[in-house]
């Protein structure tokens, strides 16, 4: 082990391999949920090893059953509510400048995406070259379930998934498996379960930082699984249809009139997910996947943290905080949004989570200007 995470936590373990370092998130109880020193000590990793000659590629996994299932909101949450919310300001601003140097990184990173990739999970993964899915990975992106939005940049990569998948995925919060992430351009790869550690051996074993080199060595233990009938994959002529909507509410009509004429369980599970979220959450989710079909990373990660930043503050919703309590803190699964309805969440509030903090000690997210721009999402349908 050699890493320069050690001093801030043992949350980050590093492995050294010649060239390669592994990064492992250790955290296997919270399945390596994101705590605020892990954030901080995968920066400093990202940072040190972009300028280190002697690296050349980086590994990113988790320890135990999950590759990483979000960044640790009920922290964040209740550090807010004890303190202020610049505590939570920091912790996104940090991450989401952890999100900027991965999108942007020189180097290659192959993801491990084994078990369950949700939220900040995908974060430290999407945007990075390679991510490598499995049979028992689970991706999602369920912030809506909690009053707040898919951020992390996913308003980036969502936007750039087939038609308008994004927008079904970031509303409803559905779950993908390995093959879906495959098909829809989340994953770059997929390898069994049993063939992952031999994968990474030959990985560890390599000395370039040559990307067609080591998607030579991943494809050698790749396939190309095929999605499931069930697979919301199968249905893409009828997402397109409803959440290509211009309003949730549209979205959610289209749906119930699906519905009506026909008994796809998907469906009615998409209206019963729309109907539990939180409706200020749904309209600022659906009008940031909008805005990131036109952005760069950059530019949607300077976007989603003021929305973060508004979030946190409570400044016209106080849902986030409700659905940290109903999911995470008592668990009742019972959450009273307010406003409690979609057509009481008018489109001047919306536009204001895009707007500057007003808020004389508050700046927008500083960016460094970097070489590489983002990465692309590549479909295998």
């Amino acid at each position: 082990m050699a890493s320069p995470a050690s001093s801030a936590s043992d949350q980050v373990l590093v492995e050294a391999n010649g060239s390669t370092r592994t990064l492992i998130l250790n955290r296997p109880r919270q399945l390596n949920a994101l705590s605020s020193a892990m954030v901080t000590g995968l920066l400093r990793c990202f940072n040190s090893y972009e300028e280190e000659n002697a690296v050349k590629l980086l590994i990113v996994k988790g320890k135990g059953r999950a590759f990483c299932a979000g960044g640790d909101v009920a922290e964040v949450a209740q550090s807010v509510n004890n303190d202020t919310w610049k505590y939570g300001a920091d912790f996104f601003r940090t991450e989401f400048l952890l999100n900027y140097i991965i999108a942007t990184y020189s180097k290659p990173q192959v993801s491990l995406l084994t078990g369950i990739v949700m939220g900040g999970g995908a974060g430290v993964s999407i945007h990075g070259r390679f991510r490598v899915a499995t049979e028992n990975t689970v991706f999602a992106m369920p912030e809506t379930a909690l009053g707040l939005f898919p951020d992390i940049g996913a308003s980036y990569f969502l936007s750039r998934l087939p038609g308008f998948y994004g927008e079904y995925v970031g509303l409803t919060g559905a779950r993908l498996d390995g093959a879906e992430m495959l098909a829809c351009g989340l994953a770059t790869h997929f390898v069994h379960l049993n063939r992952m550690s031999l994968l990474e051996e030959s990985l560890k074993k390599m000395d370039t930082s040559d990307p067609f080199e080591i998607c030579g060595i991943i494809d050698q233990f790749s396939q190309q699984p095929s999605i499931k009938e069930s697979s919301t994959l199968n249905r893409l002529e009828i997402i397109n249809k409803c959440f290509s909507k211009r309003t949730v509410e549209e979205i959610v009509s289209a749906l119930e009139q699906e519905a009506a004429s026909a008994t796809d369980e998907w469906v009615t599970a998409a209206i019963r997910s729309l109907r539990k979220a939180s409706p200020t959450s749904l309209k600022i989710s659906l009008a940031s996947i909008r805005e990131g079909r036109l952005q760069t990373v950059g530019e949607c990660l300077r976007r989603e943290y003021r929305m973060v930043c508004h979030v946190m503050r409570g400044d016209f919703s106080r849902d986030f905080f409700e659905g940290c309590r109903a999911i995470l803190v008592d668990k009742d699964r019972n959450p009273k949004w307010m406003p409690p309805s979609l057509d009481q969440v008018h489109d001047g509030v919306v536009e204001k989570y895009f707007s500057k903090v007003d808020d004389p000690q508050w700046e927008d997210l500083n960016l460094p200007a970097r070489r590489f721009q983002g990465r692309r999402i590549v479909p295998k349908l």
